[in-house]
């Protein structure tokens, strides 16, 4: 329960699922309704009318302030979607040519496995030997407005959508540098391209707010959700926009046999609940922050092997000198000695993300184990 998972010998979870498992593991709120409802009904098609996904559909779209929402299973089925949308938007909205619509997205990405997702990549673990990939993708540089800027000037007539997480969590917890979702707001509406978020794992509570983009303060045209909002329990993704955007759907352009099911339209109003009324994203930054303190004792201690600490809310990363080839992966393995789990990307870079409702006494217990692995990892290059 919460955050610790048992293998005869008890772990903090330090990657949560990837960020699916904010809410603890097996919050009894969630495994109530989700019991209740598999009683009931799990799955009805969406050709059919379903009560609970009219319920979910008005208390997601009132929760997040948009006007519509199209529900799918996983977030790389939303990022699919949400690429569907914005190419499909930019021929009947905006009147790009037949087949000349651009994509852009940006260096480091991470927005899934799929075709589409991987076409967007510029790590060839992605992409490499699935070609050929989708056409129509330009990428700029991940925090660059004015790199932005000069592709949407030269191009902006064909360009349908620009796609970006609000924080990268697989590139590393990379944080934008302040203000640059606020321009890059200003130069979609300049330039009338559909402003896409990711939020799929840094959103719904994780960055410390309910959505990582509200860090800049601005309104994405499409957000797109997923991990948390089924709280571990399953797959509920879903993409949310205003009519101008979302109506470009019409019945039989798009589908999901599982998207919108009653058991996940339940999962996820109560994933939602527990969100707010347990103040989960304000719990994440303030433990955050702890967090964050102690991976800079961490580094002060060790300047010379951990090189970079940084995090908003329960999502931060640690960064190992080259010095020790691989050296995430190294650590992750002591972590794990210590009773905590954790997972590198990239070979230096360790993910920290926790269930948000991590207590002051387990998270002090946990800085402890990292600190002693990253003085175990010291020793261990002596020998």
């Amino acid at each position: 329960p919460g955050s610790l998972v048992s293998e005869g010998k008890q772990y903090f979870d330090f990657l949560s699922g990837y960020g699916a498992v904010s809410h603890g593991h097996v919050h009894p709120r969630i495994l109530n309704v989700a019991i209740e409802q598999m009683k009931e009904c799990t799955l009805s098609s969406r050709a059919f009318y379903s009560d609970m996904f009219g319920l979910y559909a008005d208390f997601v779209t009132k929760f997040f302030g948009y006007e519509k929402v199209l529900p799918m299973n996983t977030g790389a089925e939303a990022v699919e979607t949400a690429m569907k949308l914005a190419r499909r938007w930019g021929y009947e909205s905006k009147g790009i040519a037949k087949d000349k619509a651009v994509l852009v997205c940006c260096t480091g990405n991470f927005h899934g496995r799929t075709f589409g997702a991987i076409s967007m990549s510029d790590d060839p673990d992605s992409f490499a030997n699935y070609g050929p990939l989708l056409p129509g993708i330009k990428r700029v540089s991940y925090g660059n407005a004015e790199e932005l800027e000069a592709l949407f000037e030269a191009e902006g007539k064909n360009i349908a959508g620009f796609i970006a997480e609000p924080i990268q969590g697989e590139a590393g917890i990379i944080i934008p540098p302040t203000g640059y979702f606020a321009k890059v707001r200003e130069l979609c509406t300049k330039h009338n391209v559909c402003f896409i978020a990711d939020e799929v794992q840094s959103g719904v509570g994780r960055s410390g707010k309910m959505l990582a983009i509200e860090h800049d303060n601005v309104r994405p045209d499409v957000v797109i959700l997923a991990k948390a909002l089924g709280a571990g329990f399953l797959p509920v993704s879903a993409v949310l926009a205003d009519a101008k955007f979302m109506d470009v759907f019409t019945p039989g352009t798009h589908g999901s046999t599982f998207g919108g099911n009653p058991l996940a339209c339940r999962i996820a109003i109560e994933a939602l609940s527990v969100m707010h009324e347990e103040e989960l994203p304000q719990k994440s930054a303030t433990q955050g922050a702890k967090l964050l303190k102690g991976l800079e004792g961490i580094m002060a201690k060790y300047p010379e092997t951990i090189t970079a600490v940084r995090g908003r809310g329960l999502f931060a990363a640690m960064d190992f000198t080259e010095k020790i080839p691989k050296g995430a992966y190294a650590f992750q393995k002591l972590l794990k000695e210590g009773g905590l789990l954790a997972k590198g990307t990239h070979n230096q870079t360790i993910r920290l993300s926790p269930p948000l409702v991590i207590s002051d006494t387990d998270l002090t217990a946990c800085v402890k184990v990292l600190d002693e692995s990253v003085a175990k990892l010291i020793a261990a290059q002596k020998k």
